[in-house]
C-alpha cells in the first residue's frame, strides 16, 4: 500500500490524490472486476463534473477583485489567523497561498516592505529543515536571514499525527523589530484591530 511505504496516512494520500483521474492497473482490474470499476469511474467523472461547475460558479462569483474587497479579505484573513493579543503582528500557517497573501495584504496597507518581516518556523522530527527554509524563503520571497530560530515539535501525541502531513512545517509570519516602517509593530497591531472591530460592528 502507498500510505504503508510513504508513511503517510490514508486521508492524507486522499486529499493530495482527490484532483488526479483514477487510472487502473491490471492487477486493480482483476481485483475490483469491470462491473464496479465502470461503477467507479462513473462517479469520478461526475465529481469532477462537479467540480468544474462549481468552480467555474465560485469564479464568476468573484468576479474582479476591487482594491477594497483585498483590503476586506486581509481583515478576514487576520481575524482567523493572526494574533490579536500582546500587540505583535503575526500570521500563522501552513499554507504559502495563506502566508504569500497576508505578506501582500500588509504590504499594500500597512505601507510595508519585505525587509519588515521574519519568519519563524514551527518543525517536526520528519522535517527537512533546509529543504522547510528554502521552501519558505523561495515562496515568500523573503531572504533567509531574516528567519529566526525553528522551534521542533516534539511532543508524543504530534510525532504520529503530523507525520508528514506538513513537509515544510507552519510557519509564524511576524514584523521584525527595530526596522523603519511608517507605523511601528505596537501601532500597527492597532490599527488592524481597529479595522477588525469596525468591519464586525457592522455585521
Amino acid at each position: 500500500m502507498i500510505n504503508d511505504k510513504l508513511g503517510i496516512p490514508k486521508a492524507t494520500l486522499s486529499n493530495w490524490l482527490a484532483f488526479i483521474p483514477f487510472q487502473p492497473n491490471e492487477e486493480v482490474l482483476k481485483k475490483v472486476g469491470k462491473a464496479k470499476l465502470k461503477s467507479a469511474l462513473y462517479k469520478q467523472n461526475l465529481k469532477f463534473e462537479d467540480i468544474a461547475k462549481m468552480q467555474l460558479e465560485a469564479s464568476e462569483d468573484v468576479g474582479l477583485l476591487s482594491e477594497r474587497d483585498i483590503f476586506m479579505l486581509g481583515i478576514g484573513l487576520y481575524m482567523g489567523e493572526g494574533a490579536k493579543a500582546f500587540e505583535q503582528v503575526q500570521i500563522t500557517n501552513s499554507d504559502p497561498i495563506i502566508i504569500k497573501t497576508a505578506i501582500m495584504w500588509l504590504k499594500t496597507f500597512l505601507k510595508l516592505d519585505i525587509k519588515n518581516f521574519t519568519i519563524s518556523i514551527h518543525a517536526y522530527p520528519d522535517t527537512d529543515l533546509i529543504e522547510s527554509v528554502n521552501f519558505w524563503s523561495r515562496e515568500t520571497g523573503i531572504p533567509k536571514n531574516q528567519f529566526y530560530k525553528t522551534i521542533i515539535d516534539t511532543r508524543k501525541g504530534k510525532l504520529s499525527l503530523n507525520k508528514r502531513k506538513l513537509p515544510y512545517g507552519t510557519i509564524s509570519l511576524r514584523l521584525k523589530k527595530g526596522e523603519t516602517a511608517i507605523l511601528g509593530i505596537k501601532s500597527s497591531h492597532r490599527k488592524i484591530m481597529g479595522w477588525i472591530e469596525s468591519a464586525t460592528k457592522q455585521i
